[in-house]
């Protein structure tokens, strides 16, 4: 029972003394469903909401690596009387494919220099004001294969929050994302 019990607690460690926030299970929220997540470093409440995919072939003069750019619009949301840091900044979304595949945000340098005009700047800005929303967007450099896959946001406290992405460009902002991206 010991030997198994440091055996599972080694798979968790990183072999440095650290340990990866595990996700926990959740049932995946519908594309536009807003989730209530727990700032960075475990302080403050953003909520988080997804509204908006596009899939395009190029992004301004970038070209992809892997052939798709999946860029997401999201809406993050602020109540409270303190300004909040989200994890979207630290590596906090993620692109988790139909095959199991799991894609960081800004996976490529194409990815990384997407920034629609009109969509704040591009990379989820992590901060937002006391009492506000700002809408960002969050790229990744997908196969045409990994389309329709189901984006990830790992908050403060290391939940994974998950939404199930169209597989087609859809949301209430896409042509103008479209455009943003020319």
């Amino acid at each position: 029972m010991l030997v198994a019990t440091c055996l599972s607690l080694a798979a968790c460690s990183a072999g440095d003394g650290t340990s990866e926030p595990q996700p926990s299970p959740r049932t995946a929220l519908s594309f536009g469903q807003t989730a209530d997540t727990v700032g960075a470093d475990g302080k403050g409440t953003a909520q988080i909401t997804p509204e908006t995919i596009v899939y395009v072939a190029k992004a301004g003069t970038d070209a992809p690596e892997h052939g798709l750019f999946a860029v997401v619009s999201f809406k993050t949301g602020n109540r409270t009387e303190e300004s909040v840091t989200t994890t979207a900044g630290q590596g906090g979304f993620r692109w988790k494919a139909l095959d199991g595949k799991t894609i960081k945000a800004g996976n490529s340098e194409g990815a990384r220099g997407v920034a629609p005009v009109g969509f704040n700047d591009g990379g989820g800005k992590s901060a937002v004001r006391a009492d506000t929303y700002q809408v960002n967007t969050v790229a990744f450099d997908i196969t045409s294969a990994d389309k329709g896959g189901t984006l990830v946001y790992v908050d403060g406290h290391g939940v994974a929050f998950r939404w199930k992405v169209p597989s087609t460009s859809s949301g209430p902002a896409a042509n103008a994302l479209k455009s943003a991206l020319k």
